[in-house]
């Protein structure tokens, strides 16, 4: 590509940003049937302790860099968000270990709809009816996508775990645009305190569980580290850089929208990879989710909703 057409598209305002929130989507969509393998292994918090410590590894040399420069005076913002990341992780994980990886990716897409109820209590704004409409198409989307006989929602404390988590979604957007707002702290060294903190407080579980004694506790499968290696480049590590640099820049309404077509990327990683079929109504939905999110995309308001 010429630099005559980088300009061009710069000048027309491609929509790189939510584009990469797609991406996010597609890595999140393939991330539970994965996380489900990865639990055959080892404990949920072990496992989050693997999979966050290891990422706070990756990004520890750029970060300090980045406190060396005086460009995270406002580090503290990492912790209430940190936290939230920590609860959300554990609904997750212990969700999809009691439930199926279709629930939990069709559960979490509710934190797009639940998202525009929080940013409109915590801003005290009003909620946008373009924004709300778009969430209401979506969730019809995911309704005719896991329209199917063996479906039931709530049919067990997983999906409980998982509605939770999709609720803690919705604050965790909101909650990163009013703790970083006009903060002195890069999206990297955020996305690297974050990693600390719920990796940190995995590992506190894990050693009070044990009485301090991590012996034999490392799974020794490949698989279960190729998993993981997966999950810490292109779920953690991107994804959450990507998430930390968006909700700076965009609505978070608009961020939870985007991120919220994971199931349907859920199920055509299903279709492709495990070799499920879906039915002409569940065809339907994924279509209907993916319309509203191109639609989201191309929509250039990025004020608040």
């Amino acid at each position: 590509m010429n630099t005559t057409r980088l300009t061009w598209i710069a000048r027309v305002g491609f929509p790189w940003t939510e584009l990469s929130l797609l991406l996010v989507a597609v890595f999140w969509g393939t991330s539970y049937g994965l996380t489900k393998s990865a639990l055959v292994f080892t404990s949920v918090f072990m496992f989050l302790a693997i999979r966050f410590l290891l990422t706070f590894l990756v990004l520890l040399m750029p970060t300090l860099q980045d406190f060396k420069s005086g460009r995270n005076r406002d580090w503290k913002a990492a912790l209430p968000t940190g936290t939230i990341l920590l609860l959300i992780f554990c609904c997750e994980v212990f969700g999809v270990s009691q439930t199926t990886a279709t629930n939990a990716a069709v559960l979490i897409s509710l934190s797009a709809i639940f998202t525009v109820f929080v940013e409109a209590w915590v801003n005290k704004k009003r909620v946008s009816a373009v924004y709300l409409g778009f969430a209401l198409v979506s969730v019809v989307g995911v309704a005719l996508l896991t329209l199917e006989g063996s479906f039931s929602v709530f049919s067990n404390f997983g999906d409980l775990l998982i509605l939770a988590a999709a609720l803690l979604r919705a604050l965790m957007v909101t909650a990163t645009k009013y703790f970083t707002e006009g903060k002195k702290i890069t999206t990297l060294s955020l996305t690297a305190l974050q990693s600390l903190v719920v990796g940190l407080g995995a590992l506190f579980v894990v050693l009070a569980r044990h009485k301090m004694n991590l012996t034999g506790l490392l799974p020794a499968s490949v698989n279960f580290w190729l998993i993981i290696c997966y999950l810490v480049i292109f779920c953690t590590l991107f994804a959450f850089f990507v998430q930390n640099y968006a909700v700076r820049r965009l609505a978070p309404s608009k961020v939870s929208l985007l991120m919220g077509s994971e199931p349907l990327f859920g199920a055509l990683f299903a279709v492709v990879w495990l070799g499920e079929e879906l039915t002409l109504l569940q065809w339907g939905g994924a279509t209907v989710i993916l319309v509203s999110v191109m639609l989201v995309t191309l929509k250039k308001t990025e004020g608040s909703a």
